[in-house]
Protein backbone atom coordinates (compact mmCIF):
# COMPACT_ATOMS: atom_id res chain seq x y z
CA UNK A 1 0.00 0.00 0.00
CA UNK A 2 0.96 3.31 -0.49
CA UNK A 3 0.81 6.10 2.25
CA UNK A 4 0.63 9.94 1.80
CA UNK A 5 4.10 11.09 1.44
CA UNK A 6 5.22 13.75 3.80
CA UNK A 7 9.07 13.91 3.04
CA UNK A 8 11.00 15.06 6.15
CA UNK A 9 13.33 18.27 6.43
CA UNK A 10 13.79 18.17 9.92
CA UNK A 11 16.42 21.47 9.49
CA UNK A 12 14.38 23.14 7.08
CA UNK A 13 16.22 22.68 3.55
CA UNK A 14 13.99 23.86 1.81
CA UNK A 15 14.63 27.50 2.91
CA UNK A 16 18.10 27.09 1.27
CA UNK A 17 16.06 26.22 -2.07
CA UNK A 18 14.53 28.37 -4.94
CA UNK A 19 11.27 28.77 -6.20
CA UNK A 20 12.51 27.42 -9.40
CA UNK A 21 14.12 24.42 -7.18
CA UNK A 22 10.18 23.78 -5.61
CA UNK A 23 8.06 24.44 -8.81
CA UNK A 24 10.14 21.43 -10.33
CA UNK A 25 10.00 19.43 -7.09
CA UNK A 26 6.54 19.63 -6.96
CA UNK A 27 5.81 18.80 -10.80
CA UNK A 28 8.05 15.57 -10.43
CA UNK A 29 6.33 14.54 -6.88
CA UNK A 30 3.48 14.63 -8.37
CA UNK A 31 3.99 13.04 -11.89
CA UNK A 32 5.44 10.16 -9.05
CA UNK A 33 2.81 9.81 -7.04
CA UNK A 34 0.51 9.96 -10.36
CA UNK A 35 2.23 7.56 -12.69
CA UNK A 36 4.41 5.74 -11.12
CA UNK A 37 3.77 4.88 -7.10
CA UNK A 38 0.46 2.69 -8.63
CA UNK A 39 2.52 0.16 -10.90
CA UNK A 40 5.52 0.06 -9.94
CA UNK A 41 5.07 -2.87 -7.98
CA UNK A 42 3.25 -5.04 -10.26
CA UNK A 43 6.23 -3.95 -12.74
CA UNK A 44 8.86 -4.72 -10.50
CA UNK A 45 7.13 -7.74 -9.68
CA UNK A 46 6.63 -8.51 -13.32
CA UNK A 47 10.51 -7.90 -14.28
CA UNK A 48 8.88 -4.85 -16.56
CA UNK A 49 9.48 -1.50 -17.06
CA UNK A 50 6.81 0.67 -18.69
CA UNK A 51 8.27 1.94 -21.90
CA UNK A 52 5.66 5.06 -21.56
CA UNK A 53 7.33 6.39 -18.71
CA UNK A 54 10.01 7.83 -21.06
CA UNK A 55 7.58 10.05 -23.36
CA UNK A 56 6.16 11.36 -19.59
CA UNK A 57 9.23 12.19 -18.67
CA UNK A 58 10.26 13.98 -21.26
CA UNK A 59 7.34 15.86 -20.97
CA UNK A 60 7.65 17.06 -17.05
CA UNK A 61 11.21 18.02 -18.16
CA UNK A 62 13.20 15.46 -16.35
CA UNK A 63 15.54 14.58 -19.04
CA UNK A 64 19.24 17.18 -19.37
CA UNK A 65 17.38 19.45 -16.85
CA UNK A 66 21.20 21.20 -16.76
CA UNK A 67 21.46 20.88 -20.99
CA UNK A 68 20.68 24.31 -22.29
CA UNK A 69 18.03 25.20 -23.75
CA UNK A 70 18.48 25.69 -26.87
CA UNK A 71 19.21 21.85 -27.35
CA UNK A 72 16.29 20.95 -25.82
CA UNK A 73 17.16 21.44 -21.84
CA UNK A 74 15.76 23.39 -19.25
CA UNK A 75 18.62 25.45 -18.72
CA UNK A 76 18.30 24.97 -14.65
CA UNK A 77 21.31 24.29 -12.38
CA UNK A 78 22.57 21.33 -10.21
CA UNK A 79 20.67 21.42 -7.47
CA UNK A 80 17.30 21.08 -9.28
CA UNK A 81 18.73 18.20 -11.37
CA UNK A 82 19.81 16.64 -7.78
CA UNK A 83 16.23 17.62 -6.74
CA UNK A 84 14.39 15.96 -9.91
CA UNK A 85 16.64 12.60 -9.20
CA UNK A 86 15.48 12.44 -5.80
CA UNK A 87 12.06 12.34 -6.60
CA UNK A 88 12.02 9.91 -9.23
CA UNK A 89 14.02 7.84 -6.56
CA UNK A 90 10.86 7.71 -4.81
CA UNK A 91 9.09 6.05 -6.76
CA UNK A 92 11.71 3.77 -7.96
CA UNK A 93 15.80 3.46 -8.67
CA UNK A 94 14.91 1.84 -11.69
CA UNK A 95 13.05 4.72 -12.91
CA UNK A 96 15.93 7.29 -11.90
CA UNK A 97 18.88 4.75 -13.48
CA UNK A 98 16.81 5.09 -16.56
CA UNK A 99 16.77 9.33 -16.33
CA UNK A 100 20.23 9.45 -14.63
CA UNK A 101 21.64 7.48 -17.95
CA UNK A 102 19.45 9.59 -20.37
CA UNK A 103 20.44 13.04 -18.63
CA UNK A 104 24.47 12.25 -17.14
CA UNK A 105 25.45 9.12 -19.31
CA UNK A 106 24.40 10.27 -22.79
CA UNK A 107 23.30 14.16 -22.91
CA UNK A 108 26.05 14.78 -21.16
CA UNK A 109 28.91 13.84 -23.15
CA UNK A 110 26.87 14.56 -26.37
CA UNK A 111 26.64 17.95 -25.19
CA UNK A 112 29.76 18.53 -23.70
CA UNK A 113 32.35 15.98 -26.18
CA UNK A 114 30.14 16.61 -29.25
CA UNK A 115 30.22 18.26 -32.11
CA UNK A 116 28.06 21.28 -32.83
CA UNK A 117 26.29 18.63 -35.94
CA UNK A 118 25.89 15.92 -32.77
CA UNK A 119 23.65 18.29 -30.57
CA UNK A 120 21.36 19.72 -33.17
CA UNK A 121 21.03 16.41 -34.32
CA UNK A 122 20.54 14.02 -30.77
CA UNK A 123 20.16 15.93 -27.85
CA UNK A 124 16.72 17.88 -28.48
CA UNK A 125 15.07 14.47 -28.97
CA UNK A 126 16.62 12.89 -26.18
CA UNK A 127 15.42 15.54 -24.19
CA UNK A 128 11.79 14.85 -24.99
CA UNK A 129 12.15 10.81 -24.28
CA UNK A 130 11.08 10.53 -28.19
CA UNK A 131 14.82 8.75 -28.29
CA UNK A 132 16.29 7.26 -26.34
CA UNK A 133 19.97 6.65 -25.14
CA UNK A 134 22.21 3.77 -22.93
CA UNK A 135 25.78 4.50 -21.93
CA UNK A 136 28.29 1.44 -23.00
CA UNK A 137 31.54 1.25 -20.27
CA UNK A 138 31.73 -1.79 -18.49
CA UNK A 139 32.66 -5.11 -19.86
CA UNK A 140 32.40 -8.62 -19.12
CA UNK A 141 35.70 -9.07 -17.74
CA UNK A 142 36.03 -5.49 -16.51
CA UNK A 143 34.06 -3.33 -14.25
CA UNK A 144 36.10 -1.13 -11.26
CA UNK A 145 39.01 -0.86 -14.07
CA UNK A 146 37.74 0.50 -17.23
CA UNK A 147 41.15 1.56 -18.54
CA UNK A 148 41.32 -2.09 -19.32
CA UNK A 149 38.89 -2.31 -21.36
CA UNK A 150 38.82 -4.65 -24.84
CA UNK A 151 36.52 -3.39 -26.93
CA UNK A 152 38.16 -1.43 -29.86
CA UNK A 153 37.62 0.12 -33.31
CA UNK A 154 40.04 0.55 -36.25
CA UNK A 155 39.85 3.29 -38.90
CA UNK A 156 38.70 1.75 -42.17
CA UNK A 157 39.43 4.84 -44.01
CA UNK A 158 35.39 6.34 -44.75
CA UNK A 159 33.92 4.20 -41.12
CA UNK A 160 35.19 2.96 -38.07
CA UNK A 161 34.85 -0.81 -37.62
CA UNK A 162 34.10 -1.44 -33.79
CA UNK A 163 33.93 -4.98 -31.95
CA UNK A 164 33.68 -5.30 -28.40
CA UNK A 165 30.93 -6.28 -25.74
CA UNK A 166 29.62 -4.44 -23.24
CA UNK A 167 27.03 -5.58 -19.69
CA UNK A 168 25.01 -4.04 -17.19
CA UNK A 169 24.10 -1.41 -19.80
CA UNK A 170 20.80 0.23 -18.74
CA UNK A 171 17.92 0.93 -21.11
CA UNK A 172 20.20 -1.02 -23.52
CA UNK A 173 17.51 -3.26 -24.95
CA UNK A 174 15.15 -0.10 -25.97
CA UNK A 175 17.95 2.19 -26.79
CA UNK A 176 17.55 4.01 -30.00
CA UNK A 177 21.91 5.30 -29.41
CA UNK A 178 24.63 4.10 -27.37
CA UNK A 179 27.36 6.50 -26.35
CA UNK A 180 30.50 3.74 -26.29
CA UNK A 181 34.14 4.00 -25.18
CA UNK A 182 36.63 1.97 -26.89
CA UNK A 183 39.69 1.83 -27.65
CA UNK A 184 41.26 3.28 -30.91
CA UNK A 185 44.60 1.19 -32.68
CA UNK A 186 47.15 3.46 -30.63
CA UNK A 187 44.86 2.51 -27.35
CA UNK A 188 43.45 5.99 -26.54
CA UNK A 189 39.89 5.36 -25.12
CA UNK A 190 37.11 7.59 -27.49
CA UNK A 191 33.73 7.74 -27.28
CA UNK A 192 31.28 6.86 -30.41
CA UNK A 193 27.70 7.22 -30.98
CA UNK A 194 26.58 3.74 -32.36
CA UNK A 195 22.35 3.69 -33.46
CA UNK A 196 20.27 1.27 -33.33
CA UNK A 197 20.09 -1.07 -36.43
CA UNK A 198 23.57 -0.63 -37.41
CA UNK A 199 24.69 -4.41 -38.77
CA UNK A 200 26.41 -6.43 -36.06
CA UNK A 201 25.51 -4.19 -32.94
CA UNK A 202 22.84 -6.52 -30.84
CA UNK A 203 21.42 -5.66 -27.31
CA UNK A 204 20.18 -8.79 -25.86
CA UNK A 205 18.63 -8.29 -22.18
CA UNK A 206 19.57 -9.46 -19.14
CA UNK A 207 17.11 -11.36 -17.00
CA UNK A 208 16.80 -12.73 -13.54
CA UNK A 209 17.30 -9.92 -11.55
CA UNK A 210 16.63 -9.30 -8.30
CA UNK A 211 17.13 -5.91 -8.03
CA UNK A 212 16.02 -2.74 -10.61
CA UNK A 213 13.34 -5.33 -11.96
CA UNK A 214 11.72 -2.35 -13.42
CA UNK A 215 14.50 -1.06 -15.26
CA UNK A 216 15.79 -2.34 -18.49
CA UNK A 217 19.57 -3.97 -17.72
CA UNK A 218 20.84 -5.51 -20.71
CA UNK A 219 24.52 -6.44 -22.80
CA UNK A 220 25.70 -4.13 -26.15
CA UNK A 221 27.46 -6.46 -28.49
CA UNK A 222 29.53 -5.02 -31.45
CA UNK A 223 30.94 -7.44 -34.22
CA UNK A 224 32.07 -5.73 -37.26
CA UNK A 225 29.95 -3.13 -36.39
CA UNK A 226 30.51 0.28 -39.06
CA UNK A 227 30.43 3.29 -37.41
CA UNK A 228 30.52 6.50 -39.18
CA UNK A 229 33.10 8.84 -38.84
CA UNK A 230 31.09 11.65 -37.81
CA UNK A 231 29.94 9.55 -34.68
CA UNK A 232 33.14 9.84 -33.13
CA UNK A 233 32.85 12.36 -30.34
CA UNK A 234 35.62 14.72 -31.50
CA UNK A 235 36.38 17.03 -28.37
CA UNK A 236 38.01 14.40 -26.14
CA UNK A 237 40.44 11.55 -25.45
CA UNK A 238 41.16 9.23 -22.95
CA UNK A 239 39.39 7.86 -20.21
CA UNK A 240 39.13 11.06 -18.54
CA UNK A 241 35.80 11.69 -20.67
CA UNK A 242 34.00 8.66 -19.56
CA UNK A 243 34.85 9.32 -15.83
CA UNK A 244 33.69 12.56 -15.87
CA UNK A 245 30.52 10.98 -17.35
CA UNK A 246 30.22 9.07 -14.07
CA UNK A 247 30.59 12.29 -12.33
CA UNK A 248 27.53 13.95 -13.56
CA UNK A 249 25.86 10.35 -12.92
CA UNK A 250 27.27 9.48 -9.30
CA UNK A 251 26.03 13.33 -8.32
CA UNK A 252 22.27 12.34 -9.32
CA UNK A 253 22.81 9.16 -7.79
CA UNK A 254 23.83 11.42 -4.32
CA UNK A 255 20.88 13.19 -4.61
CA UNK A 256 18.31 10.03 -5.62
CA UNK A 257 19.08 7.39 -3.09
CA UNK A 258 17.89 10.35 -0.30
CA UNK A 259 14.30 9.56 -2.02
CA UNK A 260 14.53 6.01 -1.83
CA UNK A 261 15.43 6.56 2.30
CA UNK A 262 12.31 9.34 2.27
CA UNK A 263 9.90 6.84 0.88
CA UNK A 264 11.24 4.12 3.05
CA UNK A 265 11.23 6.14 6.08
CA UNK A 266 8.03 7.89 5.71
CA UNK A 267 6.71 4.13 5.38
CA UNK A 268 8.14 2.96 8.34
CA UNK A 269 6.70 5.83 10.44
CA UNK A 270 2.85 5.87 9.68
CA UNK A 271 3.35 2.23 9.70
CA UNK A 272 4.19 2.63 13.11
CA UNK A 273 1.78 4.45 14.23
CA UNK A 274 -1.57 2.54 13.24
CA UNK A 275 -0.12 -0.85 14.03
CA UNK A 276 -0.71 -1.74 17.63
CA UNK A 277 0.83 -4.46 19.71
CA UNK A 278 0.37 -4.88 23.53
CA UNK A 279 -2.72 -2.86 22.88
CA UNK A 280 -0.53 0.74 21.88
CA UNK A 281 1.05 1.49 18.78
CA UNK A 282 4.40 0.50 18.18
CA UNK A 283 5.59 3.64 17.47
CA UNK A 284 5.49 3.98 21.39
CA UNK A 285 8.24 1.78 22.24
CA UNK A 286 11.76 3.10 22.79
CA UNK A 287 13.02 0.61 19.91
CA UNK A 288 11.35 1.85 17.44
CA UNK A 289 11.47 5.39 18.11
CA UNK A 290 15.26 4.57 18.28
CA UNK A 291 15.00 3.26 14.67
CA UNK A 292 13.06 6.10 13.87
CA UNK A 293 15.11 8.71 15.06
CA UNK A 294 18.41 7.76 13.89
CA UNK A 295 16.50 7.57 10.17
CA UNK A 296 15.71 10.72 10.60
CA UNK A 297 19.18 12.04 11.45
CA UNK A 298 20.84 10.16 8.71
CA UNK A 299 18.21 11.23 5.80
CA UNK A 300 18.66 15.24 7.18
CA UNK A 301 22.53 14.70 7.54
CA UNK A 302 22.56 12.93 3.59
CA UNK A 303 20.41 16.07 2.39
CA UNK A 304 22.89 18.56 3.44
CA UNK A 305 26.00 16.94 2.01
CA UNK A 306 23.74 16.54 -1.37
CA UNK A 307 22.87 20.31 -1.03
CA UNK A 308 26.44 21.29 -0.66
CA UNK A 309 27.48 19.16 -3.18
CA UNK A 310 25.15 21.11 -5.71
CA UNK A 311 26.04 24.20 -4.67
CA UNK A 312 30.25 23.60 -4.98
CA UNK A 313 28.55 21.67 -8.55
CA UNK A 314 27.12 24.74 -9.19
CA UNK A 315 30.24 26.73 -9.13
CA UNK A 316 32.27 24.53 -11.15
CA UNK A 317 34.63 23.78 -7.57
CA UNK A 318 33.01 20.38 -6.97
CA UNK A 319 35.87 17.65 -7.23
CA UNK A 320 35.50 14.06 -8.36
CA UNK A 321 36.11 13.00 -4.51
CA UNK A 322 33.95 15.08 -2.87
CA UNK A 323 31.04 13.14 -5.24
CA UNK A 324 32.60 9.85 -4.96
CA UNK A 325 32.64 10.70 -1.25
CA UNK A 326 28.82 11.48 -1.09
CA UNK A 327 27.41 8.93 -3.51
CA UNK A 328 29.46 6.45 -1.20
CA UNK A 329 27.98 8.24 2.10
CA UNK A 330 24.37 8.22 0.82
CA UNK A 331 23.73 4.89 -0.95
CA UNK A 332 24.66 3.35 2.09
CA UNK A 333 22.77 5.66 4.16
CA UNK A 334 19.88 4.49 2.15
CA UNK A 335 20.27 0.75 2.05
CA UNK A 336 20.50 1.57 6.04
CA UNK A 337 17.49 3.18 6.32
CA UNK A 338 15.82 0.43 3.87
CA UNK A 339 16.81 -2.09 6.54
CA UNK A 340 16.02 -0.43 9.71
CA UNK A 341 12.62 0.20 7.94
CA UNK A 342 11.66 -3.71 6.94
CA UNK A 343 12.11 -4.08 10.39
CA UNK A 344 9.80 -1.88 11.82
CA UNK A 345 7.19 -3.42 9.32
CA UNK A 346 7.99 -6.91 10.80
CA UNK A 347 7.10 -9.31 8.43
CA UNK A 348 4.65 -6.83 6.26
CA UNK A 349 7.72 -5.49 5.56
CA UNK A 350 8.92 -8.31 3.09
CA UNK A 351 5.77 -7.78 0.90
CA UNK A 352 5.06 -6.10 -2.22
CA UNK A 353 2.68 -4.29 -0.67
CA UNK A 354 4.73 -1.71 1.02
CA UNK A 355 7.50 -0.64 -1.15
CA UNK A 356 10.46 -0.76 1.36
CA UNK A 357 11.65 -4.14 0.02
CA UNK A 358 12.02 -3.12 -3.56
CA UNK A 359 13.77 0.02 -2.31
CA UNK A 360 16.12 -2.10 -0.02
CA UNK A 361 16.78 -4.56 -3.28
CA UNK A 362 17.34 -1.75 -5.92
CA UNK A 363 19.80 -0.27 -3.39
CA UNK A 364 21.70 -3.33 -3.60
CA UNK A 365 22.68 -2.53 -6.94
CA UNK A 366 23.16 1.34 -6.98
CA UNK A 367 25.90 0.88 -3.96
CA UNK A 368 27.43 -1.30 -6.60
CA UNK A 369 26.81 0.40 -9.61
CA UNK A 370 28.89 3.73 -10.65
CA UNK A 371 31.69 2.77 -8.54
CA UNK A 372 31.58 0.28 -6.00
CA UNK A 373 31.13 0.86 -2.25
CA UNK A 374 34.57 -0.20 -1.76
CA UNK A 375 36.01 1.98 -4.35
CA UNK A 376 34.38 4.67 -3.72
CA UNK A 377 36.39 4.09 0.07
CA UNK A 378 39.39 4.04 -1.97
CA UNK A 379 39.21 7.35 -3.89
CA UNK A 380 38.75 8.76 -0.37
CA UNK A 381 41.79 7.15 0.40
CA UNK A 382 43.59 8.05 -2.13
CA UNK A 383 42.61 11.30 -1.88
CA UNK A 384 43.72 11.36 2.25
CA UNK A 385 47.00 9.74 1.90
CA UNK A 386 47.91 10.51 -1.59
CA UNK A 387 48.72 6.84 -1.97
CA UNK A 388 45.92 5.22 -4.69
CA UNK A 389 45.65 1.68 -3.83
CA UNK A 390 44.79 0.67 -7.27
CA UNK A 391 48.18 0.46 -8.26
Amino acid sequence: MAYPYTPPDYFLLDDLLTDEHKIVRSAIRDWVTRSVIPVIDEAAQKHHFPRHFFKELGDIGAFGPFIPVEYGGAGMDYIAYGVIMTELERGDSGIRSAASVQTSLVMYPIHAFGSEEQRRKYLPKLATGEMIGCFGLTEPNHGSDPGSMETRFKDMGDHYLLNGAKMWITNSTIADIAVVWAKDEQGVVRGLIVEKGMPGFTAPETFNKWSLRASVTGELVFEDVKVPKENLLPNIKGLKGALMCLNSARYGIAWGAIGAAMDCYNTALLYSLERKQFHKPIASFQLQQKKLAEILTDITKAQFLAWRLGVLRNEDRATPQQISMAKRNNVEMALRTARESRQILGAMGITGDFPIMRHMMNLESVITYEGTHDVHLLITGADITGISAFS
